[in-house]
């Protein structure tokens, strides 16, 4: 694990000019139901302000391959050339259909870390993830049942099981998990998106969740790892591929479907930073919003996973 200082300290905040830019544009197309034009829009507007950061960028988690993605894909080389070298992770809009729809908790997402400590996930799409803050991270072990951590993880935070609340996404692969939760006794807050913003919500206080379980993109998961390092909890995956195409494209690969990643499998060093502006309003980042054409407020939070800071900027535009 990397310990020593190389990042600019800087870089945090201009990482929030970037995800206010994407959210910006996106935000033109909330309630539309057109969320490939509100996807696209941030995605413009992200790699324009990459382009004026001084750094060698190479995006790990990106849009998909080069030619499903024509902007921002995996392995493309962003940030103006000068400067130092990074990976760096991007989801211009978490939560394209909650924007489409113009319902809450929809986000632009950077993270980056110094170069060659971010976890390419390769032909992984779909991992099963537990994720919990800082006084149940040693509380967790994805290998047991879902009961077993439920109760490890109330234990550890000082609550009765039926006070728990997790983050589920609302998929029908989490029929078995949403009903093992409430036989345990625990409250689920099914999400139809938020793959980011539910990990989140599980880490940062009084957001009423207490950890997040079930499967989810793995990108994410690697988006996810700066943020949870910042704030110091607890994370951990294992790949579940959902598809018979990536079932295959995994063994083709060689990979152990029994490896279980922790935070220093998916960003590799401390020096890592994540920053997230909400576009829809969320449940602590407010949405975008217009001031009667005198302007637009942005609400964006940046976390240095280096010094453990986490700063919540309000920004008038």
């Amino acid at each position: 694990m990397t310990k020593n200082t190389k990042l600019d300290r800087n870089l945090a905040l201009k990482m929030a000019k970037i995800t206010e830019a994407a959210a910006i544009a996106a935000v033109k197309f909330a309630g539309t139901g057109e969320k490939e034009k509100g996807d696209g829009a941030a995605v413009d507007a992200m790699r324009a302000v990459l382009k004026t950061v001084n750094i060698k960028g190479t995006v790990i988690i990106g849009e998909g391959e080069k030619d499903e993605a024509p902007m921002l894909y995996n392995g493309e080389k962003v940030g103006s050339g000068n400067g130092m070298e990074v990976d760096i992770a991007v989801d211009p809009v978490e939560g394209t259909s909650l924007l489409a729809r113009g319902e809450p908790n929809s986000i632009a997402v950077i993270a980056m870390a110094e170069k060659g400590s971010m976890w390419n996930p390769g032909s992984s799409f779909y991992m099963n993830k537990i994720i919990v803050g800082k006084q149940a991270k040693e509380a967790i072990d994805i290998t047991k049942s879902p009961t077993e951590n439920l109760h490890n993880v109330a234990k550890a935070l000082g609550k009765h099981i039926n006070d728990l609340t997790v983050f589920v996404l609302d998929k029908k692969r989490h029929q078995g998990l949403i009903a093992e939760i409430g036989v345990v006794g625990a409250k689920v807050a099914l999400h139809a998106e938020g793959d980011v913003m539910g990990a989140l919500m599980a880490v940062i206080p009084d957001t009423g969740v207490d950890m997040l379980m079930g499967i989810g993109g793995t990108p994410e998961g690697v988006i996810t790892a700066a943020a949870i390092k910042a704030l110091g909890g607890g994370m951990q995956g294992m790949r579940s591929p959902q598809f018979a195409e990536e079932k295959e494209a995994l063994k083709k690969e060689g990979v152990d479907l029994n490896q279980v990643l922790g935070l220093d499998d998916l960003i590799k060093s401390e020096d890592a930073f994540f920053a997230a502006t909400g576009i829809t309003e969320g449940i602590f980042l407010d949405g975008v919003k217009s001031d009667e054409g005198k302007g637009i407020y942005t609400h964006s939070i940046v976390m240095d996973a280096l010094n453990g800071s986490i700063r919540y900027i309000k920004t008038f535009h």
